[in-house]
């Protein structure tokens, strides 16, 4: 299995704190290994990613609200996933992976909506062993449709275009990780940029904010991330969101600090009302919180 670098153990607090209510709207929780055992063909895994980790990363960075997304490190085991949100409490949402739709009884999905699970997450990434297959996805959009959940989509390493046509005509919420993972060198023109905009004006989709660092040609300070990350927000801009992506998986670079990544996102989101919206009142819309503080 291939060794990825760590997360930055030490977050340090940005310049600038957050609106209250800001949300971390995906990390995830590993480990520890012997409490929750890996899947026999996982793509990767991080042991030392603990919820306790995540909490001390939120604190410092004052984030209050966040979604657990179910690693496919675990397969359908959402153990972990559930773990922390029984620990992290009504700020806090989770997201499972698509294949749980395929097996888990309707008893066992309404005991993930009653933990807090609002979505199922879908990977294109070939190397992580679980891509689904159109009718396993057409399948499973039925299922979120009736229990009001969202579908996340998880963009291949060519971005969304070799998949796009099995979900873009659906009528659910559906979020795009990771920026649809474009190009940069192909500029704010590029395929992928243009189609990830065009969804964004269909009125369902959703956009995460999230790797700009990966996808920088430049790096740090990653400010060819910066302008795409301003279309989008122009785009929809009642229909983006964040991201940590803690503890940054797969990273075959040494992560950024994440009080690094939360101000890479104020350079997207220059203006308070804007910020206000992606990271406040654009999740409680998508994930169900309710007013800040409670």
């Amino acid at each position: 299995m291939t060794q990825y670098f760590p997360f930055d153990p030490n977050p340090r607090a940005p310049a600038e704190p957050p609106p209250p209510g800001a949300c971390d709207a995906q990390f995830h929780v590993f480990g520890p290994r012997e409490r929750y055992p890996v899947r026999p063909d996982a793509g990767y895994e991080m042991p030392h990613a603990t919820f306790e980790e995540a909490m001390r990363m939120h604190r410092t960075l004052g984030i209050t609200r966040g979604v657990i997304v179910q690693p496919t490190t675990y397969g359908t085991d959402n153990s972990a996933m559930l773990d922390a949100l029984a620990l992290a409490g009504p700020g806090y949402r989770g997201c499972t992976i698509g294949k749980t739709l395929d097996t888990a009884s309707e008893a066992e999905l309404q005991r993930l909506h009653d933990a807090g699970v609002r979505g199922a997450r879908f990977n294109f990434l070939r190397s992580l062993n679980m891509m689904p297959t159109p009718e396993a996805l057409a399948n499973s959009a039925a299922r979120l449709r009736e229990l009001g959940w969202y579908m996340k989509i998880q963009p291949g390493n060519e971005g969304i275009l070799d998949a796009v046509a099995l979900y873009e005509d659906l009528d659910i919420p559906v979020l795009i990780d990771h920026m649809g993972r474009p190009d940069l060198s192909e500029g704010l023109d590029g395929p992928t940029v243009r189609k990830v905009i065009e969804l964004l004006g269909r009125g369902n989709f959703w956009l995460m904010l999230s790797n700009g660092h990966k996808l920088s040609r430049q790096g740090a300070p990653w400010d060819d991330a910066v302008p795409l990350a301003q279309a989008y927000i122009q785009a929809a801009p009642d229909r983006v969101v964040w991201s940590t992506d803690w503890p940054h998986p797969v990273s075959t670079r040494r992560p950024p600090n994440d009080g690094d990544l939360l101000e890479l996102f104020y350079r997207y989101a220059p203006d308070a009302d804007t910020r206000r919206r992606v990271l406040v009142d654009n999740p409680a819309a998508l994930f169900g919180f309710g007013p800040v503080g409670t």
